[in-house]
């Protein structure tokens, strides 16, 4: 498996190749706990998440991606914000692709299933909202949870 660099206005990034759809997705419980994951390829805590597959909704990408890094099935309730800074760039060492951040953030609600890690995530934890300030993350994750956090009125449009 190949690493993922994230880089953040860093004159140094390299070039964006490609601009790929994708979804993150806060699973809240009853209690407020968030779902985390710890990703593979670079060991940093994160939103299950990943790209949107030709044919499917932007819903049901959210649904399979949190299922298959989580072993969470969820119920999509709501929108966070659309997330396309240029500056924060992705680079996918196994292919050497460099993706422009496009992430749609979303809220959910788990239905079924217990938290088990992925060929893509090491660990998979409930949270609570404080605790994900002492977790390692890249700074655009720890962004989406910010925005979380300060329940805005209207999505975030970034």
């Amino acid at each position: 498996m190949g690493r993922r660099i994230d880089y953040f206005d860093d004159p140094g990034a390299p070039q964006a190749t490609s601009l790929v759809p994708s979804v993150n997705v806060i699973v809240t419980q009853d209690d407020g706990n968030i779902l985390m994951i710890r990703r593979s390829d670079n060991g940093n805590w994160a939103l299950p998440g990943g790209a949107i597959d030709l044919g499917e909704s932007v819903a049901q990408a959210a649904v399979r991606e949190t299922l298959e890094e989580t072993g969470i099935d969820c119920k999509i309730t709501g929108l966070i914000g659309i997330y396309s800074d240029p500056r924060h760039v992705i680079h996918y060492t196994s292919n050497d692709e460099v993706r422009q951040e496009f992430s749609i953030v979303l809220t959910a609600r788990p239905i079924s299933g217990r938290p088990r890690s992925s060929n893509e995530s090491s660990d998979v934890q409930w949270v609570s909202p404080a605790q994900t300030d002492d977790l390692e993350m890249d700074q655009s994750m720890r962004r989406r949870l910010a925005d979380f956090r300060r329940k805005l009125k209207a999505p975030v449009i970034a």
